[in-house]
């Protein structure tokens, strides 16, 4: 499935509705001590008469008596690792043209877009019980042609019950990027259970290695958090295990809801206690709708 990049364009180009908002995100994002350019050496090419000297490799030449340009690649301001969650509880709602996993494809593009535009790096982890892809992040065009590329084969794939690790790849992750980073989530941050601490514990590491982390809680609020359905029998598959209970919807209600409200007030507690920014994302509203105020929000706090 092609990603429509004409609705990427569309939501970049709005520029949120104002240029100075897109400017205020950034400018939080580059807050110190993201700032200050400086470059990384390339490659080498040969040197053409009549170019300036400066760069020549002389210890090379010493070797080789010949002369090489040192070429340099400018570094970015800004590297920004986004991480999705792969695993079978994104493919929610099954069966419907969008679910958690592809909104959050076509999020992570738009912010993959607006990083590219201000000339700052991105990169790309797609995960499930392991790290199935890891692209580190970069600003030139062939490394971002090439996470859109890749985004756009996830898409095609069909849904397979994988199980969510999200705990450990966090803690991969915190240990994988070299240098400071912001680090994107888009994930359900449906894990086992029992290993709900882990998770906490992933996102912290990450803040130890001094991260800077947003998490994008994605879900389809009416159904998993509001639990709207018919008062009748139902048989629910977790789209992890495929473990199958049938259950009637009028009788766990309340207490699935109560649940559910104490599961997500504890990591939203934990991420404003760790200094992460959480943004709850609803499957059902644009885009436009989720992005904006937030970056509003980013404008406004951390400019």
């Amino acid at each position: 499935m092609p990603i429509d990049f004409q609705q990427i364009e569309q939501l970049t180009q709005l520029e949120f509705y104002t240029k100075q908002v897109v400017e205020g995100f950034i400018s939080g994002l580059h807050r110190s001590p993201f700032h200050g350019f400086s470059a990384e050496f390339a490659e080498h090419r040969l040197y053409n008469t009549g170019e300036s000297i400066k760069n020549i490799d002389w210890k090379l030449y010493a070797r080789t008596e010949k002369l090489f340009i040192k070429r340099f690649e400018e570094e970015t301001n800004l590297r920004c690792q986004i991480l999705l969650d792969f695993s079978g509880s994104m493919h929610f709602p099954k069966g419907e043209q969008q679910n958690k996993f592809h909104y959050s494809v076509y999020a992570a593009a738009v912010i993959m877009n607006i990083l590219k535009k201000q000339r700052d790096a991105s990169g790309l982890t797609v995960f499930s019980e392991d790290i199935d892809t890891y692209l580190p992040s970069k600003l030139n065009d062939a490394h971002i042609k090439n996470c859109f590329l890749t985004l756009e084969g996830y898409l095609e794939k069909e849904y397979t019950p994988k199980k969510s690790n999200v705990s450990e790849t966090l803690h991969l992750i915190a240990e994988m990027i070299p240098k400071r980073s912001l680090v994107v989530i888009f994930s359900d941050m449906f894990d086992n259970l029992h290993r709900e601490d882990d998770v906490f514990s992933a996102l912290q590491h990450l803040r130890f290695k001094n991260h800077e982390v947003i998490v994008f809680h994605t879900l389809d609020i009416k159904k998993e958090l509001e639990f709207e359905f018919s008062s009748r029998p139902y048989e629910f598959v977790d789209m992890e295990t495929q473990e199958k209970i049938k259950v009637n919807t009028a009788e766990i209600a309340s207490v699935y809801k109560q649940k559910s409200a104490e599961r997500q007030k504890k990591l939203k507690l934990k991420c404003g206690q760790y200094g992460i920014d959480y943004v709850q994302c609803d499957i059902q509203k644009p885009l436009s709708q989720i992005i904006m105020p937030y970056l509003a929000f980013r404008k406004k706090n951390k400019v």
